[in-house]
């Protein structure tokens, strides 16, 4: 009936606001430095999501990544080991995975291996987050600018200034261009550097 499909709707777009919440506490929480609080939103994210899309969609990658960027930060690296595994054997079978969620997988991995000091690893993995990023918001956007910064403080920790400082300076110079880009009042007003 039409009152039943009705609700179904209602119940489904409910679910989805639940996950949307659910992610979005769990980011703030990550964001504040209270990894372990984060833990419980991220999971009734992953639960809800599971529920909404099924165990293998790509739409549970989101919270897999909250749960391990929690998990790092709360020091439990194989569990956080585990939910990124589980995302990235998701990406790996969904062929037409967008290069968002494929960006997002390796900038996790990448923190995740610099967590672990597998410095290699790490920079090979932003290396795939900025070339994605760029591919997908440009060069000089914020997302691809994330990765730089996050690159150079991985040549920061291996006492490397010089590439560091570069890389800082590329990621500075990239959140300078994109808030130019942003407001008409800067664009004008802005120096080139």
């Amino acid at each position: 009936s039409i009152n039943y499909r009705h609700k179904e709707h209602c119940s489904h777009c409910f679910t989805k606001y639940i996950i949307d919440l659910a992610c979005r506490t769990a980011q703030g929480f990550v964001l504040d430095g209270k990894h372990e609080e984060a833990i419980p939103a991220a999971l009734h994210a992953l639960r809800f999501s599971t529920e909404v899309y099924g165990s293998n969609s790509v739409q549970l990658v989101p919270a897999y990544l909250l749960l391990a960027e929690a998990s790092t930060g709360a020091g439990r690296l194989l569990q956080a080991s585990k939910y990124l595994s589980q995302a990235q054997w998701i990406v790996l079978r969904t062929p037409d995975c967008s290069v968002a969620v494929q960006h997002k997988l390796h900038r996790s991995l990448g923190l995740f291996c610099a967590a672990e000091e597998n410095f290699e690893q790490a920079l090979y993995h932003l290396a795939n987050d900025i070339y994605l990023a760029s591919s997908m918001f440009g060069l000089k956007s914020i997302e691809t600018s994330g990765g730089y910064f996050h690159m150079a403080n991985i040549f920061f920790r291996q006492n490397k200034m010089d590439i560091a400082n570069s890389l800082y300076r590329r990621s500075k110079l990239s959140t300078h261009d994109r808030k130019c880009l942003r407001s008409p009042r800067t664009r004008k007003s802005a120096k080139p550097l």
